[in-house]
């Protein structure tokens, strides 16, 4: 049994999806997306912002392996890691919104806090 979701779709396009969805959560603040996707992306989120928290060269270097923006990176060694340097975790906060109209998926906001 897997530990994670695997939302329909192959490891590589799921893999994509995911690096997509972090990045554009670091670039912005927040972002609009299912419930269950948001639920799997703030995994990667929290990871990379204890990546920047860190902060040495080889966190910077596993960072730019997953983030797709080397400017994203850059943003979150110098200004969102140190926003959460006394937090231990807890760095997203999802917010449900109810059904999307058209397919009614349950829409949710993932943002950090």
């Amino acid at each position: 049994m897997a530990m994670y979701r695997k939302l329909g779709r192959s490891t590589d396009q799921r893999i994509a999806m995911f690096r997509s969805l972090t990045t554009n959560l670091l670039k912005y603040g927040k972002i609009e997306t299912t419930v269950t996707r948001a639920k799997e992306t703030r995994k990667f989120a929290e990871r990379m912002i204890t990546l920047g928290k860190r902060g040495d060269l080889h966190a910077r270097r596993q960072a730019l392996a997953f983030i797709t923006e080397e400017s994203v990176v850059k943003d979150l060694f110098e200004n969102i890691a140190p926003k959460y340097a006394e937090r231990n975790g807890g760095y997203t906060r999802i917010m449900k919104m109810g059904p999307r109209r058209g397919d009614a998926a349950e829409l949710s906001i993932i943002e950090l806090v």
